[in-house]
């Protein structure tokens, strides 16, 4: 089995910082291939926020562009995501992605983490 754990969600005020982070965890895990974040804010679908591949590129959305950061550890199976800047439209149920390849023939798949919740409010 395959796990997706994050941590560091919470509550902080406009302006303020905040890290997730997220980290893939099981025996049958072969390679990471992709790994990023997406967000749903009650009562909007879940949009993407970033992404970084294998290779390394970041992609973001651009209502965080210039504010968030992502970065992933490959040796800790991790990605990361850094907040700063943020804005009461940021609140929302935070869930990382991840593409894996697996291990004995078992192919790709994607998973998801449970989310975490990240509120702005002052």
């Amino acid at each position: 089995q395959v796990q997706l754990v994050e941590s560091g969600g919470g509550l902080v005020q406009p302006g303020g910082s905040l890290r997730l982070s997220c980290a893939a965890s099981g025996s049958i895990i072969s390679s990471i291939i992709y790994m990023g974040w997406y967000r749903q804010a009650p009562g909007k679908e879940r949009e993407l926020v970033a992404t970084i591949p294998n290779s390394g590129s970041t992609n973001y959305a651009e209502s965080v562009k210039g504010r968030f950061t992502i970065s992933r550890d490959n040796a800790k199976n991790t990605v990361y995501l850094q907040m700063n800047s943020l804005k009461l439209e940021d609140t929302a149920v935070y869930y990382c992605n991840a593409q894996i390849r697996l291990r004995l023939g078992l192919g790709v798949k994607n998973y998801w983490g449970q989310g975490t919740q990240v509120t702005v409010s002052s």
